[in-house]
């Protein structure tokens, strides 16, 4: 138990020592959120329109922010964070 709550407590540190890690950790949740609120863009829009957006350019109205580097691919969102599967 000591040595899980020692090696936490230096993980931590090490963290706080490594700004650059932290920022890149907090921009790939960041892009994920992103792909997330896009793909629920998308649903609003079929909900509300009866037919699926085909450009991102038709939810500026569904999103608060920049999406101009996100696409739709297939009817889901495509971009930083989002799965390619």
């Amino acid at each position: 138990m000591a040595s899980a709550i020692t090696m936490s407590i230096g993980g931590v540190s090490y963290v706080a020592l490594n700004p650059a890690q932290l920022q890149s950790r907090a921009q790939v949740v960041a892009d994920q959120a992103t792909c997330r609120t896009v793909d629920t863009a998308i649903v609003g829009y079929l909900m509300n329109n009866g037919t699926a957006p085909t450009s991102i350019r038709q939810l500026k109205d569904y999103v608060r922010g920049d999406i101009s580097k996100y696409r739709i691919v297939g009817g889901v969102a495509a971009g930083p964070g989002c799965s390619q599967t």
